[in-house]
This record gives structure tokens, sequence and C-alpha cells, in this order.
């Protein structure tokens, strides 16, 4: 069977009219072209020439960092696809919280939704995504994320996945593909071969999946599984090793044991195209990340991504010296002709499969996209759906709920929004919120020291979600009490009512096991802010349920 008559079967399922287009494209393309369509490049900020040196390169996708200017994203997606000859896929992470458009409709994120454990919910708010991505000419999500909350010590998957029960990450992870592919969104499961079970981030270290292939098989080989049975349309190959795998092929692998699955041709073809009988395309993971670097060097592993079974390769921070290379694989027989022709033969499979062969289908006109983006029944539904998932993990003395006739003075003590685009962290909308409500609030100093005269009620405020190169996510204690080495040891709780929010990563209880109410709620958008003051007052139940351990284990952490 030729990769063309592989293009009639499932997941792209192409007719003779579109298997034509791909046909036809492929022979007009110079060497030159058709490494251009082994790219997703990035496109960050607002420097327009740096995206007129972008387009010149002739990717065959690119990614977009949204900014807030809905006419200026517009404009340069516009720009770009004009200059191109073979239409670009436009891609994004569509992930929600954060990563939710910001002149779009506020969308929870992957744990937040596993906290709902509403599939419905799930799959509408995948709906709302691809509808308001499709607005803006957004064509392929980097989703769902099917790690497993395993490690809860890792900053990468937490609030980024569908929880630590393999049943709920599967459920969930099915109906946000639906969500998307139906609308016209091609999904992506990620991270292949499966993360969650080392707590370190693959944007810093090459990771490993250290499971036996027992019991690989019954958590990701069944998650896989089950997406590429749902017509999923590409699997992202992550730099993270499953070393069990390799040695069942090589027992005496030793360093090769370790390589990543982005530069592994067992991984890639052997165990996800072969034993899985995955037919989509496989997308690198970011190539600049450390998980790669670490194990060569660029001009090296470019070559060998294509070489060892992806067919597109994600990002890159010298995109013409990268091409090259390709370009040499290419001529010096390192990726023989028939790996480059199926690997672009994919990327052209996608696109047909996505019709943006019309031109209609690439980027909707502005009035369609006003009418799309934050439409005023989409923003209910997420809202009613983030109004479901604030958690209250424990209320040991019953603080809850809170009024501002008993507990008016509060003080807040807060870490801000962290987040890794951003040279500041931002500010919580949080003691707005209460002011509105009356209560009296004050942010934490330096020269302050709660104490029963001043104070009713202490806030702790956590910002951190689960995203890229943070290492370790904890509560900073001597940062966050801004008072030195002694006011980092000082707990209040033992004479002031107080309470713990964390707006993101869900296992702050394991630095602070004794504070007497926790809250999580998994998202820092303003939108859930305003859910969880509603709970906290008792205007709304506090309907989320745990999707991980929030004790991380801890018995004390429970009382």
């Amino acid at each position: 069977m030729t990769i063309y008559d592989q293009l009639r079967e499932p997941p792209f399922s192409l007719d003779e009219t579109a298997i034509a287009w791909v046909r036809d494209i492929y022979a007009s393309l110079s060497l030159d072209e058709k490494v251009g369509q082994l790219f997703t490049l990035i496109m960050i900020g607002t420097d327009e020439e740096e995206f007129k040196r972008i387009g010149a390169l002739r990717p065959g996708g690119v990614t977009r960092f949204f900014t807030p200017d809905l006419d200026f994203e517009r404009r340069v997606i516009s720009d770009l696809v004009e200059r191109s000859k073979v239409p670009p896929i436009i891609s994004a992470d569509l992930e929600g919280s954060r990563h939710s458009f910001a002149f779009g409709t506020p969308v929870l994120g992957q744990l937040g939704l596993a906290a709902v454990d509403d599939v419905e919910a799930t799959e509408k708010s995948s709906e709302i995504l691809a509808r308001e991505g499709r607005a803006m000419g957004v064509r392929w999500s980097f989703t769902p994320v099917i790690d497993i909350n395993a490690a809860f010590r890792s900053p990468i998957v937490g609030t980024r996945s569908y929880g630590s029960d393999i049943d709920k990450v599967e459920r969930h992870a099915v109906a946000h593909v639906r969500g998307l592919q139906k609308n016209g969104i091609a999904a992506t499961a990620k991270h292949w071969p499966g993360e969650g079970y080392d707590d370190r981030d693959q944007h810093l270290v090459t990771t490993v999946n250290p499971l036996s292939m027992e019991q690989w098989e019954e958590t990701f080989g069944r998650l896989y599984r089950r997406l590429i049975g749902e017509g999923v349309l590409s699997v992202m190959s992550a730099h993270i090793a499953l070393p069990a795998y390799i040695r069942s092929k090589h027992p005496d692998a030793a360093l090769e044991a370790f390589r990543p699955a982005s530069v592994s041709r067992l991984l890639n073809v052997d165990l996800l195209r072969n034993q899985l009988g995955f037919n989509g395309i496989i997308v690198s993971d970011a190539t600049p990340m450390g998980g790669l670097s670490a194990w060569g060097h660029h001009t090296q592993t470019m070559p060998e991504i294509i070489a060892n079974g992806c067919d597109m390769i994600l990002f890159s921070d010298a995109p013409e010296e990268d091409m090259a290379a390709v370009k040499s694989g290419v001529e010096s027989g390192l990726i023989t002709s028939e790996r480059l022709e199926e690997a672009v033969v994919r990327v052209l499979a996608l696109k047909a499969h996505l019709k943006l062969f019309q031109p209609s289908d690439v980027l909707p006109d502005a009035a369609q996209a006003r009418s799309v983006l934050a439409n005023p029944e989409s923003v209910t539904t997420s809202r009613d759906v983030i109004a479901r998932s604030p958690t209250l993990v424990k209320d040991v003395h019953g603080i809850f709920p809170l009024d501002p006739a008993k507990t008016k003075r509060v003080l807040m003590v807060d870490g801000g929004i962290i987040h890794p685009l951003m040279p500041q962290p931002l500010k919580f909308s949080l003691p707005e919120l209460l002011v509105r409500e009356g209560f009296e609030v004050t942010i934490d100093r330096p020269d302050i020291v709660p104490n029963q005269e001043d104070f009713d009620l202490v806030i702790y405020a956590l910002g951190d979600e689960s995203l890229l190169v943070r290492g370790r996510i904890f509560v900073d204690w001597h940062k966050m009490g801004g008072g030195g080495l002694f006011k980092a040891m000082y707990r209040p709780w033992t004479n002031i009512p107080s309470v713990m929010i964390s707006f993101g990563h869900p296992y702050h209880l394991y630095d602070a096991p004794r504070v007497p109410a926790y809250i999580n709620a998994y998202s820092t958008m303003d939108s859930v802010q305003e859910a969880v003051v509603d709970c906290m007052l008792g205007r709304k139940p506090f309907l989320g349920t745990n999707p991980v351990d929030p004790f991380c284990g801890l018995e004390d952490a429970r009382y």
C-alpha cells in the first residue's frame, strides 16, 4: 500500500479529489519547498518584519501566540496566507485557561474540567475553543493533553491534564477530540509516549516514562489506542524516553534506551505506527526544548526527527539553519526520498482533510469572526461550567461561608499570577472582588505581622498554573511573606482564621499541610476568581471534585 493509498484510510479519509490535490501540490514543490512543508514555525510578539521573514521561508504551518488586538491578529494571519504558495496550517494550544483568546470566551482548562467531571461540559468547552479558533484561522490544536497526574511534584503536567484517574482522562480526552474535530480543528494527542510519572519538565530535561510495557499498555497504551480509534488526526512525539520498549527490542540498549521519542524510530514507527496503527500525522514537540537540545545539537537532531518517523518539526530558534540541515539530510540519504515524500504528503493530507485548498476555509471574514468571538451564548455556557469547578478540599474550622460582618478585615498574602511569557507577575482581581462584597482588604507587606488585633482573616492566593520552564512549583514562603527569614517561618492560622486558595497547581498542601482551609480552583482567569468568591460567600455551592490527590499522600494534610 502506497502512502497515497493510506490517505483513503482514517483519520484522513480523503476522497479522490483531495488525493489528486495532494499529488499535484507535491509534484509542484521544489526540494526547498518540500523541506519548508516539514516545519511549523512560531510567530510571537508584534514584529511584522519578523513575520515576513517567517513567511518567506514557506513553512508548512505557523503557531501563533495571539495578542489582545483582534484586528492586528487577523491582518497578520491574512498576510501570511496571501503570501503562501501552499496554504499554511495555523495552529495553537487550545488548552483553555490562560491560553484562551483575550478577545474570546474564557474557557476552563483541562484539570478544571476534570473537577467538573461532566463530559458534555468538556465537549462544549472544546467546541467553543474550536469555533473561536477557526474565526482566527486556527485549524490545528496541539490538544488534548493525555498525560497522567501520577507524580505530584511535576511542574508541567498538573493543571494541563485531566487528572490521575485513567477512566476520567479517557472520557474527557475523547470529548475534547470530538469537540475540536467536528468543528473543523485537527486535534493532537500529547505527549507521546506519555508524561506524568517523572516529576521533571521536558522543557528542561529529557524526561523518562518509567513504566513496564505491561503498565504502559494499561495506561498510555489504552489512552492512545482509544484516541486513534476515535480518529484523532495527529500525535505529538515528545522529548520523553520509554526505556522499557527500547529494551524489549534491544536488551543491552544502554544510553539508547533513553533516546527521546521525537528522534526514536522504534517509538514513532514500530510502536505508534505499526503496533498501535496510527495513520495520521506525527509532529515533534517544540525543538528548542531542553529535552531535545540536551540530547544533540539542533543541526543533528532536526534531520533525525524526520528520518525517525515524525512528519513535522515544531518550532525552531534558527529556521534557516535548521531547514538547511534537513535539506542536507535528504541530500546525504539520512532522510530517504521515500521518507521525505511520506512526511510531506501527510502534511498536505492534513491540509486537504481540513479543505485548506478552498480559500474560504482558511480565514473567515471579519464580520463572521466577530459574531463568533465571545458570543454571549458561549460566554454563558462557559461561565456555567466554570462555576462548577472550585473544589473545597478541606475546611476543618468551618470558615465558610464567609461573612464580612464576622471577618471584615482581610490580609491578602499574594504571590501574583505567574506566567512564563510575562516578565512580571500579573495581579489578582480577588482583592477588588472582596472589597465589592464589603470586606476591607490589606495586601501583605514586609512590615506586617498578622495578629488578631488587626485582621479577622488571612487569605493566601497562589497563581501558579502548570506551565513550562518552572522546574518546581511550590509555596515560596520567603518570597510571599516579603519580610525576611522569620516572617517566612511564621504561620498565622493558629490564632487567625486562614484559607489558602490555589488558582493553579493543585498540590500546595504538600508545603502547607496544616492550613485549616484549602481550595483548588485550577485556573487564574478572572472568571474563575469570581466563581471562587461566589462559593466562599455561600451564594453557590462548591461542586468541584478532586481530579487528583490534593493531599499528596500526606495523612496529616487532611486535618
